[in-house]
């Protein structure tokens, strides 16, 4: 995808449709290297994942590749994808049963996090932020300077 990849956060308001507007600093990208086409579908952790089109491909071919005994896991990245198109009006509609699964309501956080965004209701993100903070930081990162 692109260069950088798709870092920061933008919060969002999902309109009466359910629609979001991609932020305007992703736009161009999404629409020449994916041609506006994403594919949306579940996280584990609750909220949503949002991939471009050419990086939810090789994605969907590692799961689809998985054994049997990956069979639940498939049917939560594949059995609930939602393939959708950037409108003309820079707005992407989040099916139902996704934005029931992520408890999407109104006020949301699209969250760029390198290759691909994810979408997660607003006060959903904040409480798991919070659990995240209070556990001891992983061994991976305790070396990190900042």
């Amino acid at each position: 995808m692109s260069k950088t990849g798709f870092f920061g956060a933008a919060s969002l308001t999902l309109d009466g449709k359910g629609r979001l507007t991609v932020p305007a600093r992703h736009r161009e990208t999404l629409q020449t290297e994916a041609k506006s086409q994403l594919a949306i579908t579940k996280h584990p952790d609750g909220c949503l994942l949002v991939f471009p089109q050419p990086v939810w491909e090789p994605f969907r071919d590692r799961v689809a590749a998985l054994p049997m005994e990956a069979l639940a896991w498939k049917r939560v990245f594949l059995g609930f994808v939602s393939e959708v198109e950037i409108d003309g009006a820079s707005r992407v509609l989040i099916d139902p049963v996704l934005r029931a699964y992520a408890g999407l309501q109104r006020d949301v956080l699209l969250m760029g996090i390198g290759s691909h965004f994810e979408l997660w209701d607003a006060g959903r993100y904040a409480e798991r932020e919070q659990q995240v903070i209070a556990q001891p930081m992983p061994d991976a990162i305790k070396g990190f300077t900042y």
